[in-house]
């Protein structure tokens, strides 16, 4: 049977199960600004209904990016933020702070950044642990009960983080590292498939990596598509809860990307992959 092709997002909210991670748009180089907006409108046009950003790409430059390309957005395009990251003041390192003031004035930075009212994905970026998890959590619910935040989610947690959150607030998502080749999060996925919360993995195709493995390459071949389009397909096919968020800064590997959800795995072709990670 094939896989369902949207996911509902909190119960409500529905996006296709294939995203775009914005993280590799570069933002730097005044230069590079007209070929990372043409990325990003060509997602929209391929049909892409969920983008995933964050403060920390580019200390709020990404989310910038986003809003100057896509902005005013369709009525069906989720753009997730993440914040919980901040750069500080003296040495300007990236470091964790989940203090309910700081997550208050990043929110307040990302609906501005972003040319929205409310944010309607938001997700904690990492668990401050100076911070207790009721105080940052609390914080997010405060943002939802005051309409800036729709829905909240986490990212890099483990499957005891994530029972421990879902006692405080709704958690409608977790954006875990996870592949074909990695699948550290396994017990994170199967508890946000039994749960109905979405599932966004990060680092998809390993870095480019997985097709140095002899399986996967051999599976390409079968199928005539590519080692990059293999792993997407496989994760789309792994778990109804799975929404893969792959990134680039280039157009073609973006159309690559996409074409991705159109590809069908036998049973036996599925079983090959699966085993990869048996042994990885």
């Amino acid at each position: 049977m094939p896989s369902p092709t949207t996911f509902r997002i909190g119960g409500d909210l529905t996006v296709g199960r294939l995203g775009f991670g914005a993280m590799h748009l570069p933002t730097e180089r005044p230069e590079d600004r007209e070929a990372a907006i043409a990325v990003a409108r060509r997602a929209v046009e391929l049909g892409i209904t969920l983008i995933d950003t964050a403060h920390m790409y580019g200390t709020g430059a990404n989310e910038e990016l986003l809003a100057e390309a896509l902005h005013p957005y369709p009525d069906d395009l989720l753009i997730t933020t993440k914040v919980g990251v901040v750069r500080l003041a003296g040495t300007g390192d990236w470091a964790l702070n989940g203090r309910p003031e700081s997550l208050r004035a990043e929110v307040d930075h990302a609906l501005r950044r972003l040319r929205v009212d409310r944010i309607e994905l938001l997700q904690l970026h990492r668990i401050d642990p100076e911070t207790p998890l009721a105080d940052q959590l609390g914080a997010l619910r405060d943002l939802r009960e005051a309409g800036k935040v729709g829905r909240i989610g986490l990212s890099e947690v483990s499957a005891a983080e994530l029972a421990e959150a879902r006692e405080i607030v709704d958690i409608a998502s977790v954006q875990n590292r996870y592949n074909l080749t990695d699948r550290e999060h396994e017990p994170v996925l199967a508890a946000c498939e039994a749960a109905g919360i979405a599932f966004l993995p990060w680092r998809t195709v390993a870095w480019g990596k997985a097709g140095d493995r002899a399986e996967v390459a051999a599976a390409a071949a079968e199928l005539g598509v590519t080692a990059t389009q293999v792993c997407l397909a496989w994760l789309l096919d792994h778990s109804p809860a799975m929404l893969p968020i792959p990134g680039t800064s280039s157009v073609a590997h973006l159309e690559e990307n996409t074409a991705a959800a159109a590809i069908a795995l036998t049973p036996e072709l599925r079983a090959r992959l699966d085993a990869i990670g048996e042994g990885a």
